[in-house]
């Protein structure tokens, strides 16, 4: 009896025992994205960090892991909702570039002007003439952005279609997070393939060395938000960095390339 006691509570304590390691290494790297926001204030710099991935991908815990300790005077999270009838009929890009950083900032995009080629080009939201007018000129403007001194990291966070699935049904049974619930959610996984589709049409036209993607295997989302820190902060000098910490798994994150749809890397 008492070794199938200690059978049953091993699940238990090697749970609790992850989640602990966990927190430490949550702990350690947001020490160093402090460092990292000290050294982004002292040389004036402008980091602009994107976030995309199909719904669920886990870019709101991302981002709230990532933002948690910094400077709320220095770091700003744009999520921007449906289009007004005035931004539909302005130049696409127009309402993101208010919120483009200054000096000092870190920006962090929770979905983009990459919306156009994602959700609007599956859910028939934009014309094909606006879909290629953006996949087109979008590499020009992030270009201008970069030369302008803005640092652009790309993100796409990528999980399979089972766990997505798994995931908006949590959604659905949690009361605090009814208000992630949409009607765009309801097709998420029957239009799964379409949605790959056109993440792969975004990937090969708006993948350059001004600014690449990066995509991160997500299905665990405690290691994409750890492998996701460390990558940022990889790319990035400061003062007083752990170079050991912040090495990221390469099997986790990693820059695009054609190859990883072949090797399937990427969920289809």
């Amino acid at each position: 009896m008492a070794s199938k006691d200690v059978v049953e509570e091993q699940p238990k304590l090697d749970k609790k025992a992850r989640k602990r390691e966990y927190k430490r290494a949550l702990y350690a790297l947001q020490v160093e994205l402090v460092k990292l926001q000290k050294d982004i204030i002292a040389h004036d710099d402008r980091i602009l960090i994107i976030l995309e991935g199909r719904d669920s991908a886990g870019k709101d815990g991302t981002i709230k892991r990532i933002t948690e300790h910094l400077s709320p005077r220095e770091t700003r999270v744009v999520a921007l909702g449906k289009p007004s009838d005035r931004e539909q009929t302005s130049w696409y890009f127009q309402r993101y570039v208010t919120h483009l950083p200054a000096a000092h900032e870190m920006v962090l995009f929770n979905r983009s002007w990459y919306n156009r080629a994602g959700v609007e080009r599956v859910m028939g939201f934009c014309t094909d003439e606006q879909y290629e007018e953006f996949l087109e000129t979008v590499p020009l403007f992030e270009q201008m952005l970069a030369r302008s001194g803005i640092r652009i990291f790309k993100y796409y966070l990528d999980i399979t279609k089972g766990e997505q699935k798994r995931r908006l049904k949590d959604r659905h049974r949690d009361p605090l997070k009814q208000w992630k619930i949409s009607s765009i959610d309801e097709v998420a996984t029957s239009r799964f393939a379409d949605y790959s589709q056109a993440r792969n049409d975004m990937f090969a036209r708006t993948h350059h060395v001004a600014a690449p993607w990066f995509v991160v295997n997500a299905n665990d989302k405690r290691t994409a938000r750890l492998q996701i820190i460390k990558h940022l902060l990889s790319q990035l000098s400061y003062e007083d960095k752990d170079e050991a910490l912040t090495t990221p798994d390469p099997d986790v994150v990693f820059a695009y390339e054609e190859e990883a749809l072949r090797a399937k890397k990427i969920a289809r």
